[in-house]
């Protein structure tokens, strides 16, 4: 996986999240985002790296966002390997 395409899985997964009221709240709450920031941070890779972290660690929302996706509950974790902040040491 690319880290352009690690972005890609980012971006949906905060599409999903911000699709859910109750799990933008959560989310906004956990990371201290204020909603009005979200556009804007939404193009930096340290925030995508964030909202893969908030879905990674609570397996029921990432199992719902992967199905929702369409993608391997192994995708998430292969694509935060690919953003700042992650430990490489398994790629």
């Amino acid at each position: 996986m690319t880290p352009d395409q690690a972005s890609i899985v980012a971006l949906k997964a905060l599409q999903h999240v911000a699709a859910d009221d109750a799990l933008l709240r959560r989310f906004l709450q956990e990371s201290g985002t204020e909603p009005a920031a979200l556009s804007h941070l939404a193009a930096r890779p340290e925030f995508l790296a964030g909202v893969l972290d908030f879905l990674l660690t609570n397996e029921a929302i990432l199992l719902a966002f992967c199905q929702a996706a369409g993608m391997t509950p192994e995708a998430p974790d292969r694509a935060r390997r690919m953003l700042p902040g992650a430990d490489r040491e398994f790629e």
